[in-house]
């Protein structure tokens, strides 16, 4: 059976797996999709973020955007954000922002989980947690 987007079934069970609240689930997601289309978008998954113009172009290459310049625009914006989250937290760990794993984004989302929850600031070295909508 075709997977119907750039996670396959054992990334999202992965990510089920989690024991993350809501909010920070949901931001799990969102990120992992963006590292799987940012690394799709390239054809690899080492190395650096695929430049605007060729997230551009493989933006407009997908039937689900065809038609719906509202939802290209919004898909690209979350793409953008989730590229800057990812260079981040990259950098933090000293490889390469398509290099990232699940593992690595279930532990940084779970550190922000944990500090939103004790009310204390992220751990040291994380990228700040995502501005909202």
């Amino acid at each position: 059976m075709a997977e119907a987007g750039p996670l396959s079934h054992d990334d999202l069970a992965l990510l089920d797996a989690t024991l993350l609240p809501a909010l920070e689930r949901h931001h799990l997601r969102l990120l992992a999709h963006s590292l799987r289309s940012l690394q799709e978008i390239v054809g690899r998954r080492d190395g650096a973020l695929p430049s605007q113009q060729e997230r551009e172009h493989w933006v407009d290459q997908q039937p689900v955007v065809a038609g719906d310049p509202g939802f290209r625009q919004a898909f690209l914006m979350e793409l953008d954000r989730a590229a800057c989250q990812l260079d981040a937290l990259a950098a933090a760990l000293g490889r390469s922002p398509l290099a990232l794993q699940l593992g690595d984004l279930i532990t940084w989302v779970d550190g922000l989980a944990r500090a939103r929850v004790s009310g204390s600031s992220p751990l040291p070295g994380s990228p700040a947690p995502p501005s909202p909508g």
